[in-house]
């Protein structure tokens, strides 16, 4: 796991998911909004309390959640 500081779950913020630096401001909204083409100045212009790394680190935290690990299924014997 890369070193993520900026990341942090806590169960009183968000019910436990994973947002940056306490702030309710979830990991998936700033993925998803990297998804739909904005940039990252323009997440920080709607979101000023994000900083570059802030993002950075999200894209970071979404590619090791999304660890693609793949498992065949197992089939029953016949």
């Amino acid at each position: 796991m890369p070193k993520l500081d900026r990341i942090t779950a806590d169960p009183a913020i968000l019910g436990g998911k994973a947002c940056i630096r306490g702030m309710r401001i979830a990991v998936s909204l700033v993925v998803n909004l990297l998804a739909n083409g904005l940039s990252t100045d323009e997440i920080i212009a709607e979101y000023p309390d994000l900083e570059p790394e802030d993002i950075r680190q999200a894209l970071q935290y979404a590619a090791w959640a999304a660890d693609d690990a793949i498992f065949a299924p197992i089939s029953a014997a016949a």
